[in-house]
């Protein structure tokens, strides 16, 4: 049984994602745009060492991580915690539960489709705490009303409907919810009901999964 509270929440996130990539190969895609397997464990790193991402040791840690063995020590690295007095080590669980638990699906779907995987409830309740926020700013440039629906956590509108459009409501773990309104709807689990007119406007702000529309 995992044992609950916020340090274990994203150390077990950690260990989650480690795994995802020390299963890929370093040049497997993954759902960030341009990124393989290795740019998002190098990625990792270098965020607990600096804001930017695109740094040029960034591209250098990604770049030599092309070679299998550094890419094998840099996830050995990634499955590291922070050190104390890092705020990714204190402030862990508000700087990594969505990042990590994101990145991880990002290496896991990267090669194809997979089914979603269970995660612990206090993870899920404090994605959903998080997707909050998040999600009024992913939706706010649309302009049908968002209402997201996560089974055993609730319902929440995210932001109202504008222009005449009406709203649509978005239904899924929440873990698939937090995919969707981080731009990787293509590939998350979700359930989109509403008029064609609004899934449509909807979709070109946050694309959505074609298969698993339904007409409101």
């Amino acid at each position: 049984m995992s044992v609950p509270g916020p340090a274990a929440r994203h150390a077990r996130l950690r260990a989650d994602l480690a795994a995802a990539l020390d299963a890929a190969s370093p040049t497997d895609p993954t759902l960030c745009e341009g990124w393989e397997a290795r740019h998002l464990a190098a990625h990792v790193l270098t965020r607990q060492r600096s804001p930017r991402i695109h740094s040029p040791a960034f591209r250098a840690l990604a770049e030599r991580a092309r070679d299998p063995e550094v890419y094998a020590s840099l996830v050995v690295r990634v499955a590291e915690p922070p050190p104390r007095l890092s705020p990714h080590a204190w402030a862990g669980d508000l700087m990594n539960v969505t990042e990590f638990f994101v990145h991880a699906e990002d290496v896991r779907r990267g090669p194809g489709d997979v089914p979603s995987r269970p995660l612990d409830d206090d993870v899920e309740r404090a994605l959903w705490r998080q997707l909050g926020v998040a999600a009024r700013l992913a939706y706010r440039p649309a302009a049908p009303g968002v209402v997201l629906v996560a089974p055993g956590l609730g319902r929440r509108r995210v932001s109202g409907s504008r222009r005449g459009a009406g709203t649509v409501v978005l239904t899924g773990a929440v873990g698939e919810l937090v995919l969707h309104a981080s731009g990787r709807g293509r590939h998350a689990h979700v359930a989109v009901v509403g008029d064609d007119r609004d899934v449509t406007a909807l979709d070109a702000v946050r694309p959505g999964p074609r298969a698993e529309r339904s007409r409101g």
